[in-house]
């Protein structure tokens, strides 16, 4: 079964000299995964027009997507060490997984979001 492995957790993580800079919890990981979700939905009420365009409902979704899309961008980019396409530490699996896979997902993510939400 897939629950409880840990076969992608080495690459998940940023490490510096094979040691984890964090340790995700439980919880943290609920809540990121929660405000996906959410994210997803707020996708859908705004795209399927589920509230008039003037009411606040919208304008309220139309900036939650700008706000995701600002989030994306940030993490596509990084912190411009650990994390991002401008990191300096770049042995591990991780950063070699984050240059090719994560952060160009995050930065079209970003753009997508953008042009949804204007």
């Amino acid at each position: 079964m897939f629950w409880g492995g840990s076969t992608g957790f080495s690459s998940a993580i940023p490490e510096v000299d094979g040691r984890k800079l964090f340790q995700p919890s439980a919880i943290g990981t609920a809540i990121v995964a929660l405000l996906l979700a959410l994210s997803a939905v707020a996708i859908v009420l705004h795209e399927g027009r589920f509230f008039p365009e003037t009411s606040w409902l919208a304008r309220l979704l139309k900036w939650g997507l700008l706000a995701l899309s600002a989030g994306m961008l940030l993490r596509g980019v990084g912190e411009f060490r650990y994390v991002g396409l401008f990191k300096r530490v770049k042995g591990s699996r991780f950063a070699r997984n984050d240059t090719r896979f994560y952060s160009p997902l995050c930065l079209m993510l970003a753009a997508g979001l953008f042009y949804l939400a204007w």
